[in-house]
């Protein structure tokens, strides 16, 4: 407040970055942690708000999760991995958040889901499972695509996993982004980001050009405990013939619905 000079910040909006896991997550925050340098705004600190319990793979009770969401306060910086419930998607399309929802080409995800899973995160829940008992790479595919359905903690296939998010891509009042559309044309991108916030009720305290300026150098990867490549459709690299008819039939149209294939034949 004393910074931008305002007596109140009652009319700014939270900034908060929604994805589906594996999509982006560290690049749509690391971009929103830039506000503060253009606007009042201020990274919460806040742990994200998840739809699953980290260690134990549990869903969390939605009373839970929107106690998390009422939490943040005008201006504030947050991010999360939110399935579209209702609820939810009431509180995030209100007139006080500017929300955004980030995907990525399932495939990519899948095959980032190996890694993280396998070599990132010892504390995941099915990190044991992925290191020990599956072998190949293959393998591991394979499960991240088919899900483990004979176990009590919920993960399903990749089809059952994205669906609850695809309620997002319903409201305007939610900016939907691609992970692609950062790595193909930032600039523009990150204008989009400028420009939703704007429309939300944030006060930029600078030119648009030079809040995307802003925003552009607070990428940096090295920053993202979780980032490898940032490589677009380096699934075309680790799938087998059998991987890709395996994808098709598990998921459908999924690809066409969020338009990254126009038909099946790819």
């Amino acid at each position: 407040m004393l910074r931008y000079r305002r007596t109140s910040l009652q009319d700014v909006p939270v900034l908060f970055a929604n994805s589906f896991p594996k999509s982006g997550t560290h690049l749509l925050t690391q971009v929103l942690q830039g506000f503060p340098e253009i606007g009042p705004a201020v990274d919460s600190g806040l742990p994200a708000v998840v739809t699953f319990e980290g260690e134990s793979g549990q869903p969390r009770p939605i009373q839970q999760i929107l106690k998390d969401l009422q939490r943040l306060r005008p201006g504030d910086i947050a991010y999360g991995h939110l399935h579209a419930f209702p609820e939810v998607i009431s509180t995030l399309c209100k007139d006080s958040f500017a929300a955004y929802f980030i995907l990525r080409d399932p495939r990519d995800v899948v095959v980032s889901h190996v890694h993280y899973v396998t070599e990132m995160e010892p504390n995941h829940v099915h990190h044991t499972y992925y290191r020990d008992h599956l072998k190949t790479f293959d393998e591991r595919l394979r499960t991240s695509i088919l899900g483990r359905p004979d176990i009590e903690i919920p993960f399903p296939d990749i089809l059952a996993r994205f669906e609850p998010y695809t309620g997002w891509l319903d409201h305007p009042e939610v900016l939907t982004l691609r992970f692609e559309d950062f790595i193909r044309d930032q600039e523009d991108t990150i204008g989009r980001v400028v420009d939703h916030a704007v429309q939300r009720g944030f006060p930029l305290a600078v030119s648009r050009d030079v809040a995307i300026w802003t925003l552009a150098n607070h990428i940096n990867p090295s920053r993202s405990p979780t980032f490898r490549k940032g490589k677009i459709g380096g699934w075309r690299e680790m799938f087998s013939p059998e991987n890709k008819q395996l994808f098709k039939d598990v998921t459908g149209d999924l690809l066409i619905r969020l338009g990254y294939e126009k038909d099946n034949d790819w």
